[in-house]
Parts: structure tokens; sequence; C-alpha cells
């Protein structure tokens, strides 16, 4: 189960952090992300430079200087008209409100030439509060095509204007956009159509969504790609008016000093475009239509959400399936594919949102890696784990195995070396088979428990007789016991069953058994004892030797771990026994405890399910 989770983990973290992207992307900080991103799309790739149908009659520094600045601004526009009335362009829109009256003879000379101007279009300003416009003077109202509003849409959540509203409502007034108003009139349209969303002129419909504002996203070209005259000099003479017959003239004031309206755009961040220019600027976007350069569309959020699965679980993919560098290499290029998608899209017209794919993509990278190095070491671990045991198997061979095979040597060596009678070379005989028998099993049960705490096997339990065991224990170790002069003190059990494998709780009690005569003074007594406690059965080994500190009670069980009393009693061993004995007992399902003091002996007692 746990192996399915791990295996499980990457497709798991994929699939959560490109929810999680998907559900930030509305936020507003997805939002600012977005802007800068597309912002940098428009400077690096801008609309480009054609034979634009519009063209900026700028009202510049030049000019004020040199017609009498705002108060004669009125007088300019007039001579302005009359120079171009001869030849007159195809749209002529002009970005300066006029909705106060000035000096009679001024509005009526302006008046007169604008009825001189077909498809005139006229600027009308929103009032500050909102309740109601500031539409031209009826004088001049009275000979314009078209009223319109010059307002811009900043935003959101800066003050960067990356579109206009084609449509503004106040006081129950719908005024549309001077660049809309201008393409109707250059495209012979007798009216706008509109529909909650979309705008419609002519056969060119715009989406534009009523319930959003009627926002309309600009493709901006760079500042100076549009081209622009100055009003100075066409009155001077030094640009021929009769050029911009035909074309579709945006009259506005340019000049620094004079400028009111004069703001940032994704391609002037740090030098605020006029807004005349803004409005010539949607006027070319809205006259290329679908072309390279025209509209630009927003993206549907199912692909935002889709696309943002898609390299989330690739990522997913190269981890899992991928090895080393490779999956290093693969990760990177899907990560660097979810940065490039958003600029492909916006190349084709197209803005997608890039927040959710570019951080889901990037947040995958991370939680995949990391993934991948908590595997790396946990192999690592079990590797190492692995080395440590066949290490302690080592020390375990040379510990436990040095006492048979001792007897073993010696025996041959006496065979070898002496005529012995033939009843004691049987003898001699008969105890090398034994402990050759021993060995083996020692062997097998030290190989057993290896593989039972790797799980490579299961204990071969089976009901025995406690006392029955605990004899043939006695029986191994009554040759040690004999050679101290130790007497062990067993007053036997009766019909106490438990369920184990033989072999190995065999090898435990053994090796309690040992250890209790190893550490015990000559002439001393082992007392053993088996008794039923509730539900369990209880062994306890109880030795009169050296005993124990509670500080290394605790510590006794821990491999190659010795007492100090155990270092200088002299008695050699290696401390992997008991460590041994309570993985045989855990691995039983029971447990076991030690009562000891210093000098005054040790109890081992374990306990097992009966």
């Amino acid at each position: 189960m746990k192996n399915r989770i791990t295996a499980a983990a990457p497709w798991l973290m994929a699939g959560l952090i490109a929810v999680l992207c998907a559900l930030l992307s509305w936020t507003p900080l997805a939002a600012r992300f977005d802007n800068a991103v597309h912002d940098w799309f428009e400077r690096i790739h801008p609309a480009g430079v054609r034979s634009p149908a519009a063209v900026i009659a700028a009202i510049d520094d030049r000019t004020l200087m040199e017609t009498g600045g705002d108060r004669a601004l009125r007088r300019t526009l007039t001579r302005l008209l009359d120079s171009l009335a001869a030849a007159p362009p195809a749209v002529l829109a002009i970005d300066v409100t006029l909705a106060d009256p000035g000096l009679p003879e001024e509005d009526a000379a302006l008046a007169a030439a604008m009825a001189r101007i077909p498809n005139l279009a006229l600027a009308a300003e929103m009032l500050p509060d909102g309740t109601g416009w500031q539409p031209p003077i009826p004088a001049f109202a009275a000979h314009a095509a078209a009223i319109s509003h010059v307002h811009a849409m900043a935003g959101p959540f800066d003050d960067v204007n990356r579109r206009i509203p084609l449509e503004r409502v106040s006081a129950r007034k719908r005024l549309w956009a001077l660049s809309l108003d201008s393409f109707r009139l250059y495209a012979s349209a007798q009216e706008i159509v509109s529909s909650p969303a979309d705008v419609s002129v002519g056969s060119h419909v715009f989406h534009s969504r009523w319930d959003e504002g009627r926002p309309f996203r600009i493709r901006f070209r760079l500042p100076g790609d549009m081209e622009t005259v100055s009003v100075r000099d066409l009155l001077s003479g030094a640009a021929d008016p009769a050029k911009l017959k035909g074309r579709v003239v945006f009259v506005g004031v340019t000049s620094l000093s004079a400028i009111r309206d004069r703001l940032f755009t994704p391609v002037a961040l740090d030098r605020p475009m006029a807004g005349v220019e803004i409005h010539a600027q949607a006027f070319e976007t809205l006259a290329a239509g679908t072309a390279p350069g025209g509209t630009l569309l927003i993206a549907s959020p199912l692909w935002t959400i889709l696309l943002t699965l898609l390299f989330s679980t690739l990522m997913a993919a190269a981890f899992v399936f991928l090895q080393g560098r490779l999956s290093i290499a693969a990760g990177v290029a899907i990560a660097l594919a979810a940065q490039f998608t958003p600029y492909l899209f916006f190349r084709q017209g197209w803005i997608l949102p890039a927040f959710a794919p570019a951080s889901a993509s990037a947040l995958s990278f991370i939680a995949c890696g990391a993934w991948r190095f908590v595997i790396v070491r946990r192999q690592l671990a079990t590797a190492e784990s692995a080395k440590s045991r066949y290490q302690q198997a080592f020390h375990f061979v040379a510990h436990e195995m040095r006492t048979p095979l001792t007897a073993i040597q010696g025996s041959s060596e006496l065979i070898t070396r002496y005529n012995l009678p033939e009843d004691k070379r049987k003898q001699i005989g008969q105890m090398i088979n034994a402990e050759s028998k021993r060995l083996a099993r020692m062997i097998t049960t030290f190989l057993d428990v290896e593989r039972l705490n790797a799980g490579q096997m299961e204990m071969a339990t089976a009901a025995m007789d406690a006392g029955d065991l605990i004899d043939t224990c006695i029986a191994r170790a009554s040759g040690l016991a004999d050679s101290k002069a130790i007497r062990i003190d067993w007053p036997g059990a009766d019909d106490l069953t438990i369920q184990a494998d033989r072999e190995l709780l065999e090898y435990a009690v053994y090796n309690l058994l040992t250890n209790a005569i190893k550490y015990s003074p000559r002439e001393s007594t082992v007392r053993i004892s088996a008794r039923r406690d509730g539900a369990g059965v209880r062994i306890s080994v109880a030795d009169q030797g050296i005993g124990m500190s509670k500080d290394e009670v605790k510590r006794l069980f821990q491999k190659f771990y010795r007492t100090e009393r155990a270092e200088k009693s002299g008695i050699q061993g290696t401390g992997i026994g008991l460590s041994i004995v309570k993985e045989i007992v855990t691995l039983h399902g029971g447990s076991i405890t030690v009562e000891s003091a210093p000098e005054q002996g040790s109890t081992f007692t374990v306990t097992l399910p009966a």
C-alpha cells in the first residue's frame, strides 16, 4: 500500500498543483502577472508598420508656440479645416473638447469650416460625477456626423491603458468610442449594431461584452510608428494637406505643456502616450480586424485549464518514466514550453493567461524533483541498511559460531593426534556431528531472521509445548554450565502450549540461558521458569551475575552494545545476540523485559501469546 501511494505521489501532486494554479488564475496577483507578460509581448512583437489608413494631425509644442497657444486653439482648428476642405479626408476626428462657448466670431468661423468637412466626428466627455455628457456646443454639433466619447480604460489592477470602452452610457444617453465612430464613417456603415456579446459595423464583428463595459483590446504599435504630421507644417505649407485626402485624420493635442490625457500603455510604460494617438491606434486595430496586427481575442478559460493540466501531467510523467539527468532536462523543456505557449497564442491573435500554466509547470517541476530526491534518498537508506545488516551478519557469524567451530576443531585434532579407544572415538564423532548440526541450525536461524526482517519469508509457526522447548535448550547448555559448576534450576512446566517457530524461539531461549551462565559466577544458580500469565506464557531466566544499571538496561537490545561491566569481565561477546532475541520475540507478537541491578543479577522475561 505504501509503495502504491509513493508511486502515485507525483501524479497526485501535479493534479493538485494544476487545480490550485487554475483557481489562482482569477486572483489580482495572477491578473498583474498576466498583464506584465502580455505587455512584454506587445513590446517585443508590436503590431508593426504598414500603410495605415489613419494619420495624426498633431497640435504639438511648435504649433502652439506659433499659433497663439491654447487661447487661439479654435482659430488654429479653423485654419486647419479650411486647409483640408479643398481635398477633404475620408474622416476627420477631432479629439478636442469643444463644450464651452468661445468668442462668437471664432465659434462662427469654426462652425463654417466644419460645414465644409464631410464625415466629421467630434469629441464629448462625461461629467466628473458621471451624471451626463459635455457635448460640443450646438453650433458645432450641427455639422458632426458623429459625437463620440474619448475615454480610455485603464487596468485592471494598474494604470496602464490596454483597452478602450467601445460604449459609454450616462443619463440614458449612449455614445460610441471616437475610434469606433470613425471606423463606421470610414466603412460607410449606416449604424453600429450591438448585442450583449459583440458590436457590429457593417460586416465587421468585434467581440466586446456589454456586462464587462464593452472593452476592446488595442493592438499597439510602438511610439512613432503611427504616421504623424504637425498642424504647424500643414498650416505653413511645409506639409501638403492634399496628401491627407481619403485618409482618416485624428486631430488632437500632443504638446507636453498643454496635454491633459497623456496615458501609459503597454508599449510606452516609461513615456505616456497622447490620448489622440491611443484613439488612432484603436482605429487601426479595428480596421485590421482579424488580420495580423488586428484584434486580440481573449482565449476561453477552458484553454487555460486544459493547458495547466497538460503541463502538470507531462511534468509528472517526465519524473516517473525518465531517470537522472534526462528527467531534469525533460522537466526544464516542459517548463520552458509552458512559458512559451502564451507567446504562440499571442502571435496568432489570442491572449492566453500565462499565470496558471507557467506557475503550474514550475511548481510541478519543484514538487516532482523533491519527490525524486526523496525516492533516491530512500533507496540510498535501504542500501545502507542492507549493507549494515550484512556487516552485522559477519559479526554474528564470527561471534556465535566460534564455540561450535572450536569444539569441532579440538575434537578433530584429538582424533587425528591420539590413538583413542573405539568408544572414545565414537563419542567424539557424535559430538562433532552434534556441533556441526548446531552450527547449521545457527546459520539457518540467522538467515531466517534476516529474511523475516526483510519481509522475504513467513514464520513456520506451529503449536508446541513450552516445557519441551526449554528442556532442549537446557540440554544444549548443560556442558557450559558444568564447566563453571553452575546449577540450572528448572522445576518444569505442564501443559503450556504456545504457537511459535521452534527453530527461532529455541535460539532465543538458548541465547538467554547461555548469557545467564556466561555472566554468572562459578558455583551459582541460574533459574528458568515458565508459567501461564492471562492469555500468554511467561518464560523467565534469572541469574546471579554482574547485573546492570537502569541506563544500561535501556540500551541493552541495541546491536553491538555491551555494558561496561561486561567489557571489564573479559567475557567475549559482540552485543548482537540480545538484539536478535528481541527481533525474534517481536516477530512472534511478544515482548521482552529485563529486571536488573549492579551485582544483584538479572532476570529476562519473555511474554508470548498462548
